[in-house]
């Protein structure tokens, strides 16, 4: 699995497993087992998601260890604010059995989040926390936050695909080195992703499905990838995407699907 250098030189591996919907407890941690037998190394969770406890129990009763693991959750709006978030963290680290994480973000730019990020701050100062950074955070929202903030967040976890590869967004924060991580990056399944015509036909040219294809796209691009799939078939194929490339004219296609618009909000 490929790493990518996040802006403080830690190294994130490039395809991780996102546990976004999996509320249920037995399902979660039976899924995380799944994903880390079938070659993830990293996991994001989030406290709204409600199994962070599942996660961490998961990731105990695996046969990897938590070194080796990337782990990642992120912090609600009704836990920011100085002192707040903080005490919040730590409540999601006891969850996850673990006393440091890998990544911290802020889950949205709504209610006090410089406040909330003073807090990942000094938790990433006391080496608590090894990167931080933000979620949902478009251009505008990016730019005003960096002016603004002691450390510059690691990463910026928005939603990108072949349908919105936000390239304004990656364009404006190539200046301060903060990676873009994809969530949704198979935009779950909208605009008939699994049997688009473009997909479906450079799929046919290496023996992937349309799906890998919308993957290796993202990661040819430089993205960071957490598909999620309860189904340890589905969790394979989605790791199966590093074994091929796409040509510089298979790129210009799928480049053309770009419709810059979010299909979730």
């Amino acid at each position: 699995m490929p790493n990518v250098k996040l802006n403080n030189d830690v190294l994130m591996p490039q395809e991780g497993f996102g546990v976004y919907q999996i509320p249920d407890y037995e399902q979660c941690k039976q899924a995380v087992k799944d994903a880390l037998a079938a070659g993830y190394r990293a996991i994001d969770t989030a406290q709204i998601y409600q199994n962070e406890q599942a996660v961490g129990d998961a990731i105990k009763e695996s046969n990897v260890a938590r070194k080796d693991i990337f782990l990642t959750t992120k912090v609600w709006v009704s836990n920011f604010g100085k002192g707040t978030t903080a005490k919040s963290i730590h409540t999601s680290m006891n969850k996850l059995g673990t006393n440091y994480l890998d990544l911290v973000i802020l889950h949205q730019h709504f209610g006090d989040y410089y406040g909330a990020y003073q807090d990942l701050e000094q938790l990433y100062g006391e080496n608590k926390i090894r990167a931080i950074g933000v979620s949902n955070f478009n251009a505008s929202a990016y730019n005003d936050f960096v002016k603004k903030v002691q450390v510059i967040p690691a990463i910026n976890q928005v939603e990108t695909h072949v349908f919105n590869q936000q390239t304004d967004l990656i364009q404006a924060m190539k200046k301060y080195g903060t990676q873009i991580e994809s969530w949704g990056p198979l935009a779950e399944g909208h605009h008939h992703l699994f049997t688009n015509d473009t997909l479906v036909s450079i799929g046919k040219n290496h023996n992937k499905s349309a799906a890998q294809v919308a993957l290796r796209f993202l990661v040819q691009n430089g993205i960071v990838v957490i598909p999620k799939s309860v189904h340890p078939e589905r969790m394979k194929q989605n790791l199966a995407i590093w074994d091929f490339e796409l040509t510089d004219d298979e790129m210009k296609q799928i480049k053309q699907l770009n419709t810059n618009r979010s299909i979730f909000f």
